[in-house]
């Protein structure tokens, strides 16, 4: 109570925002209410009651322990984030979006959609030859004893191709990424 008397920082969800965010995503009602609970908590007290209106700067986001350990950290902020400035800055609903999409529930498509976004660096709706370089790169590691031989990298890539270029346009596009992914369950 002395929270909410010094004008609280405990905001609350409207609960019609909760209902429309549970048919627009693949989380429960109690998934909702955590992910509302940690977005606020990324912002500074002041802003926290406002935080369905509140954007999060990407350097927050990066701190989210999911976030933190993955390799592709700054393609995730790039691809769920609705910022019109392009500084990757995410919105509550941007961040359950996110979460939607990564949670369990997500169906194979969404996961398989997202994860296409993600991988396609240069944003231009194919993984070409540099995308997947830099994808392999980002699974590797970017350490010298990891990193893999120019010839290695080729023979990797080749291989990458070969098993998903279908139309052999020496790139891979959504549906062929798709058709993959459905190939190999644990994706």
């Amino acid at each position: 109570a002395a929270e909410a008397a010094m004008g609280g920082s405990a905001s609350v969800l409207p609960r019609e925002a909760l209902d429309e965010y549970q048919e627009l995503t693949f989380l429960s009602k109690q998934e909702i209410l955590l992910a509302y609970k940690r977005f606020s908590e990324l912002l500074p007290k002041e802003e926290r009651e406002n935080a369905c209106s509140t954007r999060v700067p990407k350097s927050r986001i990066l701190t989210l322990p999911e976030l933190r350990a993955n390799p592709f950290q700054h393609r995730i902020c790039h691809v769920f984030s609705t910022s019109d400035d392009g500084d990757d800055s995410m919105s509550f609903e941007d961040f359950l979006d996110m979460l939607s999409a990564f949670s369990d529930s997500a169906t194979s498509d969404i996961k398989s959609h997202y994860a296409f976004r993600i991988f396609d660096f240069d944003d231009d709706g194919t993984l070409d030859r540099k995308d997947l370089e830099k994808l392999v790169n980002c699974l590797t590691g970017q350490g010298e004893e990891s990193r893999l031989s120019s010839t290695e990298m080729e023979q990797l890539i080749q291989n990458i191709l070969e098993e998903s270029d279908i139309d052999k346009d020496g790139t891979i596009n959504i549906s062929e990424f798709q058709h993959v992914v459905s190939r190999s369950p644990d994706f």
